[in-house]
């Protein structure tokens, strides 16, 4: 038996890093979609921040996912420059919350 759940947990960690990029494959779709991709990119700034960098600033603050959302959704500005953030109606709640929480979890 502990072989067998050794070899279970080999799998699982080789296959990680594969299941990661898809879940990077499908956000970015999901991204380009919802016309994210327009002003922003993940590692390079666009018109707004890059992604990587809103990760790294709300980090490790706990209310950032949800003050995130509605950023997102509502739009805004003065966070990261002068330029506004259009509000995303036509964007899903879902998809909006899908997106944050991706975005929060990149490195």
């Amino acid at each position: 038996m502990t072989v067998r759940l050794a070899l279970l947990v080999a799998v699982l960690l080789a296959s990680t890093p594969a299941l990661a990029a898809d879940d990077d494959a499908a956000m970015l779709e999901l991204a380009d979609k919802s016309r994210c991709t327009a002003c922003h990119d993940v590692r390079d700034k666009v018109t707004g921040p890059a992604w990587i960098e809103v990760a790294n600033r709300y980090r490790n603050d706990a209310g950032a996912f949800e003050r995130l959302v509605v950023k997102v959704r509502e739009g805004g500005s003065g966070v990261w420059g002068t330029v506004a953030m259009s509000p995303n109606k036509r964007v899903s709640e879902e998809n909006i919350r899908k997106l944050v929480r991706w975005i929060l979890t990149l490195k």
